[in-house]
């Protein structure tokens, strides 16, 4: 018997454009964590609403900004609006 192993699975992949649920802003990913990879500092100040470390974790470019961001799986739904996201690094 072979052992079973608990396979994470991203919803989202790098180029997906995607909305923040609580924050309501468009971006675009640019890269995936198979689960938490920042600091538990990190996690302390900025993660209000305590998202599970165990799942998938986005960089994500904000549209209409200069910056990227960090976000939970469970925060991200896919973005219906489909226009181009506008940011400095794309």
């Amino acid at each position: 018997m072979g052992t079973v192993t608990n396979i994470t699975r991203a919803k989202f992949s790098v180029g997906d454009l995607i909305h923040h649920r609580l924050f309501n802003y468009r971006g675009v990913i640019v890269d995936v964590d198979r689960d938490f990879q920042a600091t538990e500092e990190w996690y302390d100040q900025v993660a209000k609403s305590r998202p599970p470390k165990d799942k998938p974790w986005y960089h994500v470019l904000v549209h209409e900004s200069t910056h990227s961001t960090y976000v939970a799986e469970q925060n991200l739904e896919p973005d219906e609006c489909l226009e181009p996201i506008n940011n400095p690094v794309l």
